[in-house]
């Protein structure tokens, strides 16, 4: 938290010393209008200490959505000015490029003419002030349009080992609901369920992270998601805060409790959780095996998983893998199984994404989307909530329908 803390100051303050040293000062000598300068900056660390260390523990759960609209205040008043001190201080590189350019012109016989590199600051400052501008917008919709512009993308698989009876077969999945962060917008899960239900799939999965911390995040929206529906039903597995290791729980026995009420939930709404076990699930004669295990993520993420517990009874099947994480494909389900397909979450795509590119791809060489390896893929879902921040921006909640197809 210490860490989180000081890069959240260095976020803050460093753009916002870099603008009064080289402009505010400039500009005015009124020691109001140089503080009022300040006054965002202070108000919102002031908040930040005040939500983050003197509400007592577990603040990130107690005040998840006051905490979640700082979050929003401080990457609207901080990234823009940090755009804009970029742009500027790119203006004055490049000035003293062009300076010493022409210093070196102006002592060689062919000086003509005398200052030719000569470049001015300002098209870098109003460039710096159009990206700023742009960058806030772009903030402001990611946190109010972006978090519930629910987004479906149709994939397919091909594959000769599937039976003949599943060609076509449709599966919808979702993933990193995390039910925590939606408090209040039970309308819009509502719209998720709707919109899930109108893809007439054959099945429904849920690759992990139903709840943020806590188990009873899932209270308010548990009569809505038990109207997902698909006729074989709706399958879930448990995602790496599904546990509540992010909660400081009293004792052993609370966290214990909290997990098994996440399971009897999941339950009554009719869901079937596969922890470290499988289903076969027929379809027009033919049968396909669909294997689900626990969270099995790179330290310092839980490591739960028994895949060889899971899958057997499998072999020779073609069969589908729910594991929550992505590098879990790589890790051991590539090397050490025949598994056809896989489906993971957990990536959230780092909640942002241009030009088909996110900064998740730094940690995860597959972050979103299908990946393939031979005659074998992995496909990861970018999931619907968000952790923390509520603000989406290009990586859009995803709805997956997925369309199984027999390789000819």
């Amino acid at each position: 938290m210490y860490r989180i803390t000081l890069i959240l100051i260095l976020f803050l303050f460093i753009p916002d010393l870099y603008i009064h040293l080289v402009y505010v000062v400039k500009r005015t000598r009124n020691i109001f209008w140089r503080f009022l300068y300040w006054l965002p900056t202070i108000i919102l660390t002031i908040i930040y200490v005040y939500y983050i260390y003197l509400t007592g523990d577990n603040a990130m759960s107690n005040h998840a959505q006051s905490i979640g609209h700082l979050a929003v205040a401080v990457l609207f008043f901080a990234a823009p000015k940090l755009v804009f001190m970029l742009c500027s201080l790119l203006g004055i590189l490049v000035r003293g490029l062009g300076r010493c350019l022409s210093q070196i012109c102006y002592h060689t016989p062919f000086r003509s003419p005398r200052k030719p590199f000569i470049v001015h600051r300002a098209p870098f400052t109003i460039l710096g002030l159009i990206l700023a501008v742009i960058s806030a917008g772009n903030i402001l919709y990611g946190a109010y349009i972006g978090t519930s512009r629910f987004e479906v993308k149709n994939a397919e698989f091909y594959s000769e080992k599937l039976p003949e009876g599943f060609d076509g077969y449709r599966i919808v999945q979702l993933s990193d609901l995390h039910t925590g962060s939606w408090k209040g917008k039970e309308e819009q899960i509502k719209r998720l369920v709707e919109m899930v239900n109108a893809q007439k799939a054959d099945l429904i999965v849920f690759t992990g992270d139903l709840v943020n911390q806590q188990s009873h995040e899932l209270d308010d929206f548990r009569t809505i998601l038990s109207n997902l529906s698909a006729p074989d039903g709706v399958f879930s597995i448990l995602g790496n805060h599904d546990y509540g290791t992010y909660y400081r729980w009293s004792n052993p026995e609370e966290e214990k409790n909290n997990l098994d009420y996440l399971k009897q939930q999941q339950a009554d709404m009719g869901w079937i959780l596969l922890n470290n076990e499988h289903a076969i699930l027929h379809h027009k004669g033919d049968s396909i095996a669909l294997i689900g295990v626990e969270n099995d993520g790179e330290p310092p993420f839980s490591q739960y998983a028994d895949l060889s517990k899971a899958k057997q009874g499998t072999d020779g099947m073609f069969s589908i893998l729910l594991s929550h994480n992505p590098t879990h494909w790589r890790r051991e389900v590539l090397p050490t199984t025949s598994i056809d397909l896989m489906l993971a979450g957990h990536t959230h795509a780092m909640q942002m994404a241009m030009f088909g590119y996110s900064l998740a791809s730094l940690k995860y060489p597959e972050w979103g989307g299908m990946y393939y390896e031979g005659k074998r893929a992995l496909y990861v879902n970018i999931g619907i909530g968000y952790v923390g921040l509520p603000f989406r921006f290009g990586a859009w909640p995803e709805i997956t329908v997925l369309t199984l197809k027999k390789r000819q």
